[in-house]
C-alpha cells in the first residue's frame, strides 16, 4: 500500500492505497477527462466514511456499471 498526497480545495491530505486500485483510479479520471484531484474532490463532497475507502468503493462502482454494459444479462 502506498500513501498518496492530494489538494482538495487548497487542503492537502493523503490517500492509502493499493498500485491496482491507483492504476484503475487515474484510468477511471482520464476516461471522464476530469484530473484526479477534482476527482477525489467530487468524491470527497458526499463521502461518509474514510477518503481512501470512498475512494475505492467508487472504483468498484465503477467497475460494476462498466461490466454490466458489457454483460447486459447479469
Amino acid at each position: 500500500m502506498k500513501k498518496r498526497s492530494i489538494s482538495i480545495k487548497g487542503h492537502r491530505t493523503s490517500i492509502s492505497m493499493e498500485d491496482e486500485f491507483w492504476t484503475e483510479f487515474t484510468a477511471i479520471a482520464l476516461a471522464k477527462g476530469q484530473s484526479i484531484a477534482s476527482l477525489v474532490a467530487e468524491i470527497d463532497q458526499t463521502r461518509k466514511i474514510g477518503l481512501s475507502s470512498a475512494i475505492r468503493l467508487y472504483i468498484l462502482a465503477e467497475l460494476k456499471q462498466k461490466a454490466a454494459l458489457y454483460n447486459p444479462m447479469d
